[in-house]
């Protein structure tokens, strides 16, 4: 509790006591008590004139409550946690580089994913990789892959993404994620795939 000041002057009076475990007390003087709440002391003083009581109530004020603790801040996802999990590949027709309907719906959204990327992220480059199915020759493949990357980079400059944070790479048919010989397997290997630039 907090220290308080009792402070008492009885004349006349021989016999004088405090409750609440003060006890018995001078005529005049002060003591310090220590309240865990508040509390009443009562000064009982008996004197040839009869008996005479004083009251005091020391108020404790309660402290205030501890501030509640802040709530614990949500794990801040890296720039290539969000890469991973929200920029999705962008799919090219066979032999070509130009943008499809559904691809122009993909990176869009991307776009809209690396403007924030880049603005919480200053250092954060991209790498918009450029990917072919395994028809064609290494070289002719190579060749395909830098367009498609830099037609998706292109892309999404239009939209405002920053070009001097993204970089183009073709890996033609050297990274294929799928390699059945058909075309469903085809379409998913010619792609845009974006990833840090290390």
């Amino acid at each position: 509790g907090q220290a308080s000041t009792l402070r008492w002057t009885v004349s006349n009076a021989t016999d004088i006591t405090i409750d609440q475990g003060v006890g018995a007390v001078q005529s005049s003087g002060s003591r310090q008590v220590y309240p865990s709440n508040s509390t009443t002391y009562t000064l009982v003083a008996n004197g040839p004139g009869g008996s005479d009581t004083r009251t005091v109530t020391v108020t404790v004020e309660a402290p205030p409550p501890p501030p509640p603790a802040p709530p614990p801040a949500p794990a801040k996802r890296t720039a290539e946690d969000i890469l991973k999990s929200e920029v999705q590949d962008a799919y090219y027709d066979y032999d070509k580089s130009d943008i499809r309907e559904d691809a122009r719906a993909v990176l869009t959204k991307n776009a809209d994913v690396l403007k924030q990327v880049f603005a919480d992220n200053p250092g954060f480059m991209v790498l918009v990789e450029g990917h072919c199915d395994e028809r064609g020759s290494a070289e002719y493949n190579l060749g395909l892959g830098d367009k498609r990357a830099s037609s998706a980079k292109d892309f999404l400059v239009q939209l405002g993404v920053p070009a001097d944070r993204l970089k183009t790479i073709s890996y033609g048919k050297e990274r294929p994620v799928c390699t059945e010989a058909n075309e469903s397997c085809y379409q998913k290997n010619r792609r845009a795939h974006f990833s840090p630039a290390q």
